[in-house]
């Protein structure tokens, strides 16, 4: 199977979360999925996928036989064929899945985030369906995970899958500070607590008062 596009996976993505969250509006008809795509909630990274755009991958999609369109209604609407296309359990597509749509995730996080597709026993389990995926021998199409290299100060390593092709590492590891981060804020905070030293002492010298903390 070739790669996927980004606009591709997040169509397929929506599909799956879809017949497993709200079945009883499921299958999704076009304008359905639009929607599902351009979610605020639960995607990474946000997108604005078109009609368009939407109607392509689904075309696409559908050579691949990943999706196939339902019969029966008089609007077109659309089923996922993951499992069956892929060839994987329905554990290792719930985590695909997942991934497809907010983008990499360490175990603990899959497991959470999996609530309302399929309730994973534990993290343990989780580790294991990944460690699958990610050892995938080549006649079955090849590995479709990859763990990603530990994040300095994480305690877990994230997953990424591999439907859109190869992983760029460089590109998710976490961005370095920037100009005006912590570091900079307190040292803001503590020239701004020093001037107002200065001027609470010129205050009680024009007073007579003895500074806070000195006696009289």
């Amino acid at each position: 199977m070739r790669p996927l596009t980004d606009i591709e996976a997040r169509v397929l993505g929506t599909l799956m979360e879809k017949a497993r969250t709200v079945p009883d509006s499921y299958p999704l008809s076009l304008n359905a999925v639009v929607s599902g795509c351009n979610q605020k909630s639960s995607r990474e990274p946000v997108m604005n996928v078109t009609e368009a755009q939407a109607q392509e991958a689904l075309d696409s999609l559908r050579q691949l036989s990943l999706v196939f369109e339902s019969s029966g209604s008089r609007v077109a609407r659309w089923e996922h064929n993951f499992q069956r296309g892929v060839g994987v359990p329905e554990q290792s597509a719930v985590l695909l899945g997942l991934l497809m749509l907010r983008g990499p995730q360490t175990a603990g996080e899959l497991r959470i985030n999996s609530e309302r597709w399929y309730r994973f026993a534990d993290i343990s389990s989780v580790e294991a369906f990944l460690d699958e995926l990610q050892e995938r021998s080549e006649e079955k199409g090849g590995p479709l995970v990859v763990k990603l290299p530990r994040a300095p100060g994480a305690r877990e390593q994230r997953w990424a899958h591999l439907l859109c092709g190869p992983v760029d590492v460089a590109s998710e590891a976490p961005a370095p500070a920037r100009p005006g981060g912590l570091e900079t804020r307190v040292a803001a905070l503590e020239a701004e607590v020093a001037q107002l030293r200065t001027t609470l002492a010129a205050l009680c010298d024009q007073l007579g008062m003895s500074q806070p903390g000195h006696p009289k």
